[in-house]
Order: structure tokens, then sequence, then C-alpha cells
């Protein structure tokens, strides 16, 4: 090849798609919106408290369907932030399913005490749904009480955190304000 098509040729990229990374950028937008919604908002640090820990206290319960609609409940009687509740039960997702699940389970066994459960020797469906009914109120026994603790420690951790991140937020928004270019006199 003579040196003038060399300089003509443009690597392309293989198998590069325009919407390779779309999710990823639609998912960072809709976290930086929510984010800066957040520390713009003028309800009080308690208001958004309560709404996200009724949020993750209902998140925790393994109902699929009534998540956000006990989260929305919860935060009316509360007097919470009903949006940060129904977000904040995204805390179980298809992808923290199991493990939690598994997690409560395991907490709802060691705080009722009960003895080994053998699926073994399955004789009739009354057998099955006797040990399928035992099995669901463990884990919905352990799923009350890990949505209590966490949803205290979110209240918690709300409570002093909120403050200190609207704060450094209005303070960098402020400086950002400073440093702008003066728009231009026409």
């Amino acid at each position: 090849m003579s040196s003038s098509t060399e300089n003509l040729m443009v690597p392309l990229p293989l198998f590069e798609h325009p919407r390779r990374f779309r999710w990823q950028q639609n998912l960072r937008r809709s976290v930086r919106y929510y984010y800066l919604r957040l520390m713009r908002s003028h309800g009080s640090t308690e208001h958004v408290a309560r709404g996200l820990a009724a949020g993750v206290f209902a998140g925790m319960l393994p109902l699929f369907g009534g998540q956000m609609i006990i989260a929305v409940g919860l935060a009316l009687l509360l007097r919470g932030n009903k949006p940060l509740a129904a977000l904040a039960t995204w805390v179980s997702n298809p992808f923290t399913y199991v493990p939690l699940f598994w997690f409560n389970f395991q907490v709802g066994w060691w705080l009722l005490g009960q003895p080994s459960l053998v699926l073994t020797g399955v004789d009739s469906w009354a057998s099955v749904l006797e040990q399928g009914g035992q099995m669901a109120t463990i884990l919905m026994f352990g799923s009350v009480w890990v949505g209590v603790v966490a949803g205290l420690l979110t209240y918690s951790l709300c409570l002093r955190l909120l403050p200190t991140l609207r704060q450094r937020f209005r303070r960098r928004s402020l400086m950002a304000a400073v440093d702008a270019p003066a728009p231009p006199r026409l």
C-alpha cells in the first residue's frame, strides 16, 4: 500500500454499538436526578427520614406486589415522604431477593428457635403445605424483624447524614455559581 492510502484508513472498533451503554447512562442520569431533587427539596430532614425508613421496612417484606403499597401507606401514617418511601423499597430487587430473603429466613429461624426443618419424607400434599406454611411463617417473622431494624437504622442514619450532605451540596452550588463566568452583555 502507498503512504497516502495508509493515512486514510481509520481503524473502527469491532462490535461497537452506539447504544452500547445507554442503559448505564440512563440509570446514572436517573440517580443523579433523584439525588439533586433530594438535595434541593425543602422538606424537613425528619420528613425524608420517615419516608426512607418506611420504604426500607417494606422492602424487607417478601410481598413482591405489595411492597410499594405498604411503603406509601406507612409513609402516610408516619407523615413521611411518599415518593422516597416507594423508591426505597428497591432495597430488595431481583438481584438481592435470594440473599436478602435467605438472611431473613435465617433470622426468623434463630428468633423462633425452630428445630431443624426436614423436607424429606413427603407423604401427601398436606405435609407439603404444612412444611411450606412453616417456612413462610419463619420467613415473614424474620423479614418483619430485619425490616424494623433496617428501618430504624435508615431513619437514624438519614437524620445524621442528610443535613451534612445538604449543607455540602449548597456550599458546592454556591461556589459553582461564584466561579461561573458572567453572561456576555448585549
